[in-house]
């Protein structure tokens, strides 16, 4: 069978992952770079694969700052808690392999903004991909990764003058920003990631008594490129799996 978007009976991807292509904006920052909005996510593990081009991922946790080199063929993973910028030093493109069935473009993530936007009040305004027609616009999406880029510039500068507590109130904020959103996040995590591993352990336990009726339902599935391009955080986003998503509150990084 060739499972397709939108179909009832769509499977999960392996270990109810997602999946996402993107190109990492070319748009020239204040800082003399090029690249996408620095932002971290607090539940969900994401990973990149190189597939072209070339370009650096800027990090900060509590372990420090870090920068680390993005060829072809590389892979680079961080885990909740790392702000992290992709910077696009020549046509960077990846594949976004995302932790609990793609929750971090499905609302954990939060960009660095300076202090004064990260209230419940002003974040959704500065965040917003929506023009004054309600559409979604490169400029807008341009301007909330400035935006971005002046919060983690002042971020690590604080860092390198051995203040620490200005990332610790940034996590404070996103913790507050995002904690309306936990309950649905819980669910996602129990239907994708958990469910996909009760499964795994039911067909251990089956096979160990030598039952092995689970492999004759076994499948193949295909996603032909996603022909629908978005705006995400990072850069412009190839989708592989909105019907999972359909109905949140997503926001693609």
């Amino acid at each position: 069978m060739t499972a397709l978007p939108g179909f009832p009976g769509f499977p999960d991807f392996p270990g109810a992952v997602g999946l996402s292509q993107l190109q990492v904006y070319p748009w020239p920052t204040a800082d003399a770079e090029h690249g996408g909005s620095p932002h971290m996510h607090l539940t969900c593990a994401e990973c990149y694969v190189v597939v072209g081009g070339r370009g650096r991922l800027e990090t900060l946790n509590y372990k420090g700052l870090t920068k680390t080199e993005l060829h072809p063929g590389d892979v680079v993973w961080f885990t909740p808690g790392t702000i992290h910028r992709a910077v696009n030093d020549g046509d960077l493109r990846v594949i976004v392999v995302m932790q609990n069935s793609g929750l971090p473009e499905a609302g954990d993530a939060v960009m660095t903004f300076p202090p004064d936007y990260l209230s419940p009040e002003a974040y959704p305004d500065a965040a917003s991909l929506l023009d004054a027609d309600g559409r979604p616009s490169p400029e807008r999406a341009r301007a909330r990764r400035d935006l971005a880029v002046a919060g983690f510039t002042e971020l690590k500068r604080q860092w390198q003058r051995g203040n620490r507590s200005a990332y610790e109130d940034f996590c404070a904020s996103a913790v507050r920003l995002v904690q309306p959103r936990l309950d649905p996040w819980e669910k996602t995590v129990s239907d994708g990631a958990l469910a996909a591993a009760h499964t795994a352990l039911r067909q251990i336990d089956a096979l160990r008594q030598g039952r092995f009726d689970h492999l004759f339902s076994a499948d193949v599935s295909r996603i032909a490129q996603p022909s629908r391009q978005t705006l995400g955080m990072c850069g412009f986003l190839r989708p592989y799996d909105p019907p999972r998503r359909a109905g949140t509150s997503a926001d693609p990084s």
